[in-house]
């Protein structure tokens, strides 16, 4: 083989390699832009789109070959938007259980009497509660300690095994049917996280109802802003230590939710 016979050769391999890397980052690239901390604001999106050829690079090795390169037509056009359709999807999943987290926080803010406690959020680009956002620097803590950014590559590997690249995409009702029953699932954990906190100021503030008809000379109204403060961040202190277990649950149900929105069941 001569020089020049080896160059092509050696240009229509890595003109593979880039192509395969680029089908990669589509599905990588979207569920990082979608899902949470990595996806938010307070990330530079140059940092982002490194972090997604990074993976691209490392997992591209693991998967199917995607298809060879028929140039830019409708069928290629298609292809790309399933892509980032699909690890927009996954993604989303994923951030929808730390809105669970928000939620509770806004609940638990609203019992407590910290609910005027409101800042910008850069996580999220918008203005929440100090207890919201605390609630969803916790989640993010217990993703990375419960190893949440390995199952998040195993569930890349897992969805092009499931739906390579360039098949068609599953049946969208069903995926439908997927977000909807995990989206019920992520309100009743947000509610079960904030109940226990809820229904001991619920008391609290019904004690205080009590005896403000009892003995309003004592002008319970205003000893009960302060003290149903103090035992807010109490319970919030006693809570802290009861949530893995719960997130853990959520967790696991959102990499299942997302690990069937290729499969479309």
């Amino acid at each position: 083989m001569d020089t020049a016979t080896r160059v092509v050769i050696d240009g229509q391999q890595a003109f593979g390699m880039i192509s395969a890397l680029l089908w990669v980052a589509l599905r990588v690239g979207a569920l990082l832009m979608a899902m949470p901390l990595i996806g938010t604001r307070a990330i530079p999106a140059r940092i982002r789109v490194m972090a997604a050829l990074a993976l691209s690079l490392a997992l591209a090795p693991l998967l199917p070959p995607p298809p060879p390169w028929q140039g830019l037509d409708a069928a290629t056009v298609l292809s790309v938007a399933r892509e980032l359709a699909v690890g927009a999807a996954m993604g989303f999943m994923l951030r929808l259980v730390f809105e669970a987290g928000s939620l509770a926080g806004e609940l638990i803010s609203q019992g407590t009497g910290l609910s005027f406690a409101q800042m910008s959020d850069p996580l999220r680009g918008v203005n929440s509660g100090v207890v919201a956002q605390w609630f969803y620097l916790v989640f993010g803590l217990l993703f990375f300690a419960a190893n949440g950014h390995l199952a998040m590559a195993a569930l890349l590997v897992h969805s092009y095994h499931a739906l390579p690249i360039g098949t068609s995409l599953p049946d969208l009702q069903g995926t439908l049917s997927v977000a909807h029953a995990f989206f019920g699932m992520v309100l009743r954990g947000a509610v079960t996280l904030a109940l226990p906190v809820m229904v001991a100021m619920l008391a609290v503030n019904l004690a205080f109802g009590v005896l403000s008809r009892a003995a309003p000379a004592l002008n319970p109204i205003q000893l009960g802003l302060p003290v149903s403060v103090l035992l807010g961040l109490f319970l919030i202190a006693v809570l802290s230590g009861e949530l893995g277990p719960p997130v853990q649950r959520l967790f696991d149900a959102a990499f299942d939710a997302s690990a069937r929105v290729p499969l479309g069941r």
